[in-house]
């Protein structure tokens, strides 16, 4: 197979936290990803933070280096535009290379808002053009070992779901100073549309799409501390529109898992739980048993989800026996770092030309999100 030639957007060599870096490379530079991949460009707010990127990762000599996305679109030799940018600007940085009928992965949240999200869906519809959005919680192995058990029927058909959850950020009322934008509902990458919104995803993959949504959206804590991390001191107090607290009642659709209006409760509230209660905890109540997930590392079952961390319990209601259920990350994915192993299943997945979620799949998700916020507006 020949490895399909990438080009990374928002590969910094002087960001100190990158997503790009830390989850995107690690699989890319492995044996395995460089045998199906190849990165042949960059493209960075200039050429030379480009050419920056390039010498500091030791990538080849010869990647290409680009300092705008309409020439990086002009590459026809690049197949596949990954990008990793601040959500604001994930329009305006693949809509170049969906136009030329490059292939495009772009992490979640598609867009900053639902009408820029369609605009992209609706251009790579149009095109025909491959995508893929960044939704890698559904590939994380708790996550796929849930949907397994319930899609065998080994508690019969769902009749409710509940999910608690406290995330998003690791504090309530304070944040990273570099984070100040998670306070803007208007830049579109928040803990509503991030922390909650992964966990959402993730939630339909397993039980199937969610009807008759009913939310109820808060916030708790108006005001967001921002904090300096060289200095560990607060630096600045201001006052957040994201919703801190989300409520959900919805029913799920009749199907051969789940009864006629069975019933699934979310509730997600933004930073550290209180007690000792783990910031998750999923619970699939069935005819025949119940099945429970508790992930003490926090909410993102795709970032937090290490070893035996994440524990997955079945109860059987006609013996009252409670049995552990395991999973595993595949042999290559435990030789990358946490962060990088469910992201690297989806560039297989993608490889491979099947079970991978599109930009259909996260104009679906935007669309739900926005129902929310819009009835919580009003």
């Amino acid at each position: 197979m020949t490895p399909i030639r990438l080009a990374l957007i928002g590969l910094s060599a002087s960001a100190k936290t990158s997503w790009a870096s830390s989850a995107h490379l690690p699989y890319l530079l492995s044996p395995r990803g460089l045998a199906r991949f190849q990165i042949v460009a960059l493209c960075n707010s200039s050429k030379e933070a480009a050419h920056a990127a390039i010498s500091a990762y030791k990538l080849p000599e010869a990647t290409r280096a680009y300092g705008s996305p309409a020439d990086l679109a002009a590459d026809t030799d690049v197949e596949l535009v990954v990008c990793c940018t601040r959500v604001d600007v994930h329009h305006e940085t693949v809509r170049p290379s969906l136009a030329a009928g490059q292939m495009v992965y772009c992490e979640w949240p598609l867009a900053q808002d639902p009408a820029h999200a369609r605009d992209l869906a609706h251009l790579a519809r149009e095109k025909q053009v491959r995508t893929m959005v960044g939704v890698q919680g559904r590939v994380a192995p708790a996550v796929k070992k849930l949907r397994e058990l319930v899609e065998n029927g080994r508690i019969g058909k769902v009749v409710s779901a509940e999910v608690r959850a406290a995330g998003g950020l690791n504090d309530r009322e304070i944040l990273p100073a570099s984070l100040e934008y998670f306070t803007k509902r208007e830049v579109g990458g928040n803990p509503f549309t991030i922390g909650f919104g992964h966990l959402w995803d993730q939630i339909q993959f397993v039980h199937g799409d969610a009807a008759a949504l009913q939310s109820r959206l808060q916030i708790q804590f108006p005001n967001s501390k921002l904090r300096d991390p060289e200095t560990n001191t607060i630096v600045k107090v201001v006052k957040s529109d994201v919703p801190d607290l989300i409520v959900v009642t919805a029913a799920l659709q009749e199907s051969a898992i789940a009864q006629q209006d069975a019933t699934l409760l979310v509730r997600f509230r933004r930073g550290q739980p209180s007690f000792d209660e783990a910031p998750l905890v999923w619970s699939i109540i069935g005819e025949r048993g119940e099945i429970r997930l508790t992930n003490p590392g926090g909410t993102t079952l795709h970032a937090s989800a290490h070893g035996e961390s994440v524990r997955l319990e079945l109860k059987d209601f006609a013996t009252n026996v409670v049995e552990k259920i395991g999973y595993q990350w595949e042999a290559w994915q435990e030789e990358l770092p946490l962060v990088a192993r469910s992201v690297g299943a989806l560039y297989e997945a993608f490889a491979d030309g099947k079970d991978y979620p599109t930009f259909e799949d996260a104009l679906k998700r935007h669309e739900q999100l926005d129902g929310m916020l819009s009835s919580w507006s009003a």
